[in-house]
C-alpha cells in the first residue's frame, strides 16, 4: 500500500501529495506542530545546544525548561519529562508497584497501556468497556482479601472520543483501601479542563490516589511524554538510564506549555469549533457522537461503507481518516471515519464537509 505525503505541518489546510486539503485528521487540535514560535524555539535550541546532549550525566536547561513549564501548566509541585508518550504508563505502573497489588484494565484501552502492565510484572485483569457494572463485579470477583487495586483506562478514547466514566470508577473504588485510579490521557493533555490539564481536571477527580499520563506530541505540537505531580511522586516514576527527547523538540514542546497557559482563548475557541461539527453530524443522524468538548468523533453503524466515503472526500479535497474493523481500538463493527477538529477550522470548513458528508450519505 503506498501512503499518500503530507507536505507541510498538520493545520486546517495541509498539503498532501501537491494539493491543499481540509484537513480532519490526526491530533494536532492547535494546529501547534506548524505554530512560528515552536519553530523559532527549536531552531535557536539547535543552534545553541546541537541535537541533544549524549549524556544524562548533566543537567540540561531546554529539559529543564519543560519540566518548569509542565509543572506550572498542571499546578504541581514537579513533572517528569521523557522520550514518548507511550512509556506513561509503563511509568506509572512501575514507579507506583509497591502501592498496590492487581491491576485492572478497560478492555478497550490503548496497546501502551497492557505494555505497561506486562512490564509491572503485576496480576492483571480485563473488565468490559466503559462499564462500571462491570468493574464493581470484576473486583469482587479478582480481589482477596486485603489486595489493593489500580484501576486504569484511557481518559478519552482515541477513535470515539469517548470520555471514560471515571466519576463512576472513583465511586467504585472508595469501597477498597488504598486503591488507586490511573488515567492514559494522551488525548486530553492540552484539551480538556478549564486549565487544560486533562481529564481528572475536567471531571473534577484530581486529588489522592489519581494519576495520570500525558503526551507533548499531540494537541501540544511538540514531543515526548509528561507525568505531573508532587516531588516524592516525580522521584517514584522518573525514567531512569533512557536517551532525552531531542532538543529542538524539548524546547518547541515548552513554548507550547507556555503559549497555552498565555492563550486559554484557543482552548474554548476548540471547544466551541468540536460542539458546532458534533452537533451537525448528530442532526445528519449520528446520535452515538458525545456532546463533549472533546475535539474528535467518529461516524459508525448504519451499515455504510465509510471506506467510500473517505475515499469520495478525499477526491474532494477533504482529508479524514478510515479506520476499519479491528484496525485500532474501540473500532466499531463496519469500520468508522475519525473526524478531527482544530482551533483553526473555520465553519465555513465545517459546513462543507458536514454537506459532503450529506451529499454521500443519499
Amino acid at each position: 500500500m503506498v501512503m499518500s505525503l503530507m507536505q507541510s505541518p498538520p493545520a486546517a489546510k495541509t498539503l498532501i501529495d501537491g494539493t491543499e486539503f481540509d484537513y480532519f485528521c490526526g491530533t494536532g487540535y492547535f494546529a501547534l506542530h506548524g505554530h512560528p514560535d515552536l519553530i523559532d524555539a527549536a531552531c535557536h535550541a539547535t543552534q545553541q545546544y546541537g541535537l541533544g546532549p549524549a549524556t544524562r550525566t548533566f543537567d540540561h536547561p531546554v529539559l529543564l525548561a519543560v519540566e518548569t513549564q509542565a509543572a506550572r501548566f498542571f499546578d504541581t509541585e514537579a513533572a517528569h519529562y521523557y522520550v514518548s508518550g507511550y512509556l506513561g504508563n509503563t511509568l506509572l505502573l512501575k514507579g507506583l508497584a509497591p502501592d498496590y497489588d492487581v491491576i485492572l484494565i478497560d478492555s478497550e484501552s490503548h496497546y501502551s497501556v497492557f505494555d505497561g502492565a506486562a512490564a509491572s510484572g503485576k496480576p492483571t485483569v480485563r473488565f468490559a468497556h466503559a462499564d462500571p457494572d462491570a468493574l464493581r463485579d470484576t473486583l469482587r470477583a479478582t480481589l482477596k482479601p486485603g489486595q489493593r487495586p489500580l484501576v486504569i483506562t484511557d481518559g478519552i478514547f482515541p477513535t470515539s472520543g469517548r470520555i471514560a466514566p471515571l466519576p463512576a470508577y472513583h465511586q467504585i473504588l472508595k469501597d477498597y483501601d488504598q486503591a488507586l485510579l490511573c488515567v492514559d490521557d494522551a488525548h486530553a493533555t492540552g484539551v480538556l479542563g478549564k486549565k487544560g490539564q486533562g481529564t481528572l481536571e475536567y471531571l473534577g477527580l484530581q486529588g489522592e490516589g489519581c494519576y495520570s499520563s500525558g503526551t507533548l506530541s499531540k494537541a501540544l505540537g511538540g514531543f515526548g511524554g509528561i507525568i505531573a505531580g508532587s516531588e516524592s511522586f516525580i522521584k517514584k516514576v522518573a525514567l531512569k538510564g533512557a536517551s532525552p527527547v531531542p532538543l529542538a523538540a524539548a524546547a518547541a514542546s515548552a513554548t507550547a506549555l507556555s503559549l497555552l497557559m498565555q492563550q486559554p482563548h484557543l482552548r474554548q475557541t476548540l471547544w466551541d469549533n468540536a460542539r458546532y461539527a458534533k452537533a451537525a453530524f448528530r442532526a445528519m443522524g449520528f446520535t452515538d457522537i458525545p456532546d463533549t468538548p472533546v475535539p474528535f468523533f467518529c461516524l459508525s453503524g448504519g451499515g455504510l461503507d465509510y471506506k467510500t466515503i473517505q475515499e469520495e472526500l478525499h477526491k474532494q479535497g477533504r482529508a479524514v481518516l478510515y479506520i476499519p474493523e479491528g484496525g485500532y481500538t474501540e473500532v466499531p463493527a463496519g469500520g468508522a471515519i475519525r473526524i478531527a477538529i482544530f482551533s483553526t477550522h473555520t465553519k465555513a470548513q465545517i459546513d462543507c464537509l458536514v454537506a459532503a458528508v450529506s451529499v454521500l450519505l443519499r
